[in-house]
């Protein structure tokens, strides 16, 4: 609990950083000095070596070079989620995919509403992202009440819809394709794939190395050079930890314990970090930096628009500024809300317990925030400066107006219907011929718990049961109900299965008793031995 608070403190922090830059852009393009603004963001950078002089003005290092590391982050969460995450359940996954693919489609439809035609119908992939950053931290401030599975259900759908701005930025925002260039990029996408197979301490260089040349190859090849980063993420490797290796970690850091020297902390270090995936690993050295560092970057070389009367008034009447603002909270908010209607409404998928249409809703007007992704597109898809000028200030009004509407369907709903706090009431009744029971099934007090066989901190749990049922007598009943995590915990289904066998036979808490006080030996030959040793018959 205290690491998701210490996640969340971090999130929040920064999306304050994010919006104080956005703030301070604002202010300094419309200050005495806004022509330094603008002049200081065309400053010309570059490296010259000999007859080679590659240049870029510094708005272009920050958009093309730096936000490279945000979409490699990107990556690395969305492949994460895909492969060990929310997104590989798909009964858990569908509303959630579902009603990001609605909310990608109908904002680009309404935008095309306004602008059917001409340079400004390009900038469509302006409206179908939502800025993850300002989502969590608009979620934060608003403060509905219970959001723990409305933020799952956010967070699963802002997934989705990054990959789809992805998808649009590589497949049309990329201009004067030269397939020379790609065919050398693909060449090094397959070599990234096999850097797993090198050693270690090889690796870490080699994904380095190949990264920026990859990078090279798209920029020359036309295909805007950042999704070099999702490009790398994609084929970094994810899995969850391995038992046996937290085993060998744990094995080495005893080791070191009972002799501490470099020797044996070198090798803890290293053991503790091979557990883990280096998707994983390189997730959690990138996204502070990302956070803290790149985004807010981005917001300050981007977010500049001249507020001045001119801009204002053409705003006002300006297809191009209502298509990006209608499509951003109109889109989002019916495209999210009645997609994961539907699906519910036709059987497709589940709401998770606790989440219901109306929280879902104020979820949705949240989501028209788009800042990050939408200028970014505003940058490479719009060459004029005043219509870009114009986008901009559609996506500001937008993100402000999302929130107010987010704020008030929260304010609203929550009166109207007060949220049920998850597990105030089980979703399934207790049946004493289902369900393991300690007490009197009739008690006043009950405790459910939904525990592991290889859980640690199950173990922890269920050993304070005893002290539990000591203190409130015949008043509680205790519940046992099987939740096996196979991802982390690969022998807790046989160890379920087991305790069931177990079960038959009247000694269910004994075997339960026993493999949680042996859990890191559930192979069968240890099952086995368990269960003889409290007097199940094996046959």
């Amino acid at each position: 609990m205290k690491e998701r608070r210490v996640k969340r403190l971090g999130e929040n922090s920064a999306a304050a950083l994010l919006l104080l830059s956005t703030v301070a852009a604002i202010l300094w393009a419309n200050s005495p000095w806004g022509n330094g603004y603008f002049g200081f963001w065309s400053t010309p950078i570059g490296l010259s070596f000999g007859e080679f002089n590659a240049q870029l003005t510094l708005r272009e290092f920050v958009n093309d070079g730096l936000m490279t590391f945000f979409f490699f982050v990107v990556g690395l969460e969305v492949k994460a989620q895909f492969t060990i995450g929310e997104l590989t359940e798909r009964s858990r996954a569908a509303v959630p995919v579902l009603a990001a693919i609605a909310g990608l489609i109908l904002p680009a439809l309404i935008f095309l509403l306004f602008n059917p035609s001409g340079d400004e119908a390009r900038a469509w992939g302006v409206v179908i992202s939502t800025d993850t950053a300002f989502l969590i931290g608009a979620l934060a401030i608003i403060a509905p009440k219970y959001p723990a599975r409305l933020r799952t259900f956010l967070l699963t759908l802002a997934v989705v819809d990054d990959v789809g701005a992805l998808l649009a930025i590589a497949l049309f925002y990329s201009e004067h394709i030269d397939p020379v260039p790609l065919a050398v990029a693909a060449g090094l996408l397959i070599t990234l794939v096999f850097v797993r197979y090198l050693p270690a301490s090889a690796r870490g260089p080699a994904y380095s190395m190949l990264a920026l040349a990859l990078w090279l190859a798209l920029h020359a090849g036309g295909v805007h050079a950042t999704l070099a980063g999702v490009a790398v993420a994609l084929v970094v490797p994810v899995f969850t930890p391995e038992r046996q290796r937290v085993e060998a970690a744990v094995d080495v850091i005893r080791a070191f314990r009972q002799s501490p020297n470099s020797e044996y902390a070198r090798a803890a270090t290293r053991s503790l970090r091979e557990s883990i995936s280096i998707n994983e690993r390189l997730l959690t050295s990138f996204a502070p930096y990302v956070s803290f560092g790149i985004l807010p970057f981005f917001a300050l070389a981007n977010a500049g628009v001249r507020l001045d009367a001119e801009t204002l008034r053409l705003a006002v009447s300006s297809p191009l500024t209502w298509g990006v603002i209608v499509g951003l909270v109109v889109g989002k908010l019916v495209g999210i809300t009645g997609a994961t209607w539907s699906v519910h409404r036709l059987g497709m998928g589940r709401l998770a317990p606790g989440l219901t249409l109306r929280r879902v809703a104020g979820g949705a007007a949240v989501s028209g925030i788009g800042f990050t992704i939408a200028l970014f597109i505003v940058d490479v898809a719009i060459e004029d400066e005043r219509s870009a000028d114009l986008a901009r200030v559609g996506v500001l009004a937008a993100s402000v107006i999302a929130f107010v509407v987010g704020w008030a369907t929260f304010r609203i709903t929550d009166r109207l219907t007060p949220p049920v706090p998850v597990g105030l009431k089980l979703v399934r009744p207790i049946d004493p011929a289902r369900d393991h029971i300690r007490g009197r099934a009739d008690a006043p007090l009950m405790l459910v718990e939904y525990g592991d066989f290889e859980c640690p901190f199950c173990s922890r749990a269920t050993g304070s049961i005893d002290d539990v049922l000591a203190y409130f007598g015949d008043e509680l009943c205790y519940v046992w109900r099987h939740f096996p995590m196979e991802r982390v915990h690969p022998r807790a289904m046989d160890a379920a299965h087991a305790s069931e066998a177990a079960a038959v036979q009247g000694k269910f808490f004994e075997m339960a008793a026993t493999m949680f006080e042996f859990q890191d030996y559930l192979e069968w030959e240890h099952i086995y031995r368990y269960a003889d040793q409290v007097g199940c018959d094996i046959a």
